[in-house]
């Protein structure tokens, strides 16, 4: 008899709310943001939500500021619960710019990350568009200020050679500060590898290969990129309803309102497909976390809870999901491990 179609014992709300004890939400959007792309929560109740349901600490995206500066404050006022904060490298900070970086490390909390672009990555802001009269429209070819303004200014990750000098001396300060981990960001599978060489050239052990990147990746591409000590991320947020959703999500300017991620459909396989390579990669590479914070979905810790009551439900055991919500989240951070809390 065939019972693959059985489900796994031991599912519960209370299980999926057990295994948030001691976790950490790596990628969490919370305000402010720009008024065309509201926000869920605020900081400050991001992090009392979180501490609230037994989590460790929570990690703030953000694309327009230093979110290091974000942390410090909540930390003042949030007692008995820890956040962190970084820098995503977009166009609002001069792109690849080397200042920001250094300015990074030393401000608020210090950067726990550098981040190489969101939606200013070259790779991303080339692929986001209209369609028109039946047929896709680049926004560079629409408006030529998002051209001078936008695309010439984003994020390249040179697939050979030497880097250029702003690239190496990123490349150094991240180097020099190894409690500071590297998110690819939103760039390319190919600009992906490439970074992941030089990080083995320049001696940077902490990287996080970003849920944008997991996403249209292969699994050989997966794989490789785990074997070079990286962590794949998967965020909720990239397999939901909100995908194809059009946003001003980076941009100021209401008339580059694209499609999120460029995509003009949700991704494949959804969640279901999450859970069939997190089998074939091995928890110990993969981390989960929520990317959400956007008003058109849940609060963040409702949604990590649901991307754990997802994976519970596609049979990946209680065991596999603490590793990959706290246990790898800690290492990624450099923390301290917290005793085992795993229900029974």
């Amino acid at each position: 008899m065939n019972t693959d179609y059985l489900l796994p014992p031991g599912r519960s709300f209370e299980l999926s709310r057990d295994l948030l004890k001691g976790a950490i939400d790596i990628h969490v959007h919370a305000g402010p943001h720009i008024f065309s792309s509201p926000r869920r929560v605020d900081p400050v109740e991001a992090a009392i939500e979180a501490r609230d349901a037994g989590m460790r600490a929570i990690v703030y995206m953000d694309v327009f500021e230093m979110s290091n500066g974000t942390s410090w404050i909540v930390n003042r006022v949030v007692r008995d619960f820890e956040t962190f904060g970084g820098l995503i490298m977009n166009t609002a900070y001069g792109g690849m710019n080397p200042r920001s970086v250094k300015t990074a490390l030393y401000y608020g909390t210090g950067a726990k990350y550098v981040s190489f672009g969101a939606h200013s990555t070259y790779f991303q802001a080339a692929r986001e568009g209209h369609i028109v009269d039946g047929k896709f429209i680049p926004l560079s070819e629409l408006y030529p200020s998002f051209k001078t303004e936008e695309l010439d200014r984003c994020i390249r990750i040179p697939l050979e050679g030497k880097p250029d000098p702003n690239l190496d001396e990123i490349l150094r300060l991240i180097a020099d500060h190894p409690h500071v981990y590297l998110n690819t960001g939103h760039i390319s599978v190919p600009e992906s590898i490439r970074l992941i060489e030089l990080c083995e050239e320049y001696g940077i052990k902490r990287i996080l290969v970003a849920s944008s990147v997991t996403k249209i990746a292969t699994m050989e591409e997966l794989k490789w990129m785990a074997s070079k000590g990286a962590f794949i991320e998967y965020t909720l947020a990239a397999y939901t309803h909100t995908t194809p959703i059009p946003k001003t999500h980076y941009y100021v300017e209401r008339e580059y309102m694209s499609i999120d991620e460029g995509m003009d459909t949700a991704p494949d396989g959804g969640v279901k497909k999450v859970s069939e390579q997190i089998r074939e990669l091995g928890p110990k590479y993969c981390i989960l976390a929520s990317d959400f914070g956007v008003y058109t979905l849940p609060t963040p810790v409702e949604g990590f809870r649901e991307f754990i009551a997802c994976m519970l439900d596609l049979g990946i055991p209680a065991e596999d999901i603490r590793t990959m919500v706290k246990t790898n989240p800690e290492r990624l951070l450099g923390l301290d491990p917290l005793p085992e809390a795993l229900p029974a």
